[in-house]
């Protein structure tokens, strides 16, 4: 039986090295550079007879500060949070923040009548309304079966 040397500081760096890995796909954000980390608001879509219900969590913006535009196909969320500037004599800043521009493209499953959404932004949450179009709602499909 051979003899192994125990190297635990290995074993920590590897560990690191994994979740790292790990937060790297599973955070909702992309890593443009190294000092530069772009959001990607999450979402929650779900579909009825009659509309598509998408929420998607943006905290910390105004709702003046957001741009939404829906096409029959797609729903496209953008905005920028812009950092507040502080003044400080003394003593150390550190913030988890993010800011900078964010955008968000969402495809939809079916039309939809992009003239008729309905939106509502509170407590970071926004949430939009989209009835399907006339045509998707009685729309039936035959299957074949053999």
């Amino acid at each position: 039986m051979a003899l192994v040397r125990w190297e635990p500081f290995r074993e920590i760096d590897m560990l690191q090295q994994q979740m790292n890995r790990l937060f790297d796909e599973v955070l909702p954000v992309t890593r443009e550079s190294r000092n530069s980390i772009t959001l990607i608001p999450p979402a929650e879509m779900e579909e009825t007879g009659d509309a598509i219900h998408l929420k998607l969590e943006i905290p910390g913006m105004d709702a003046k500060d957001l741009n939404v535009e829906v096409s029959a196909e797609a729903v496209s969320i953008s905005g920028e949070r812009k950092s507040e500037t502080k003044t400080q004599e003394q003593g150390v800043t550190r913030t988890e923040f993010r800011y900078g521009k964010f955008e968000r493209v969402i495809p939809l499953s079916v039309r939809i009548q992009n003239d008729k959404v309905e939106a509502e932004y509170k407590d970071g949450i926004l949430k939009l309304t989209l009835p399907k179009a006339e045509e998707e709602k009685s729309k039936v499909v035959k299957v074949n079966l053999g």
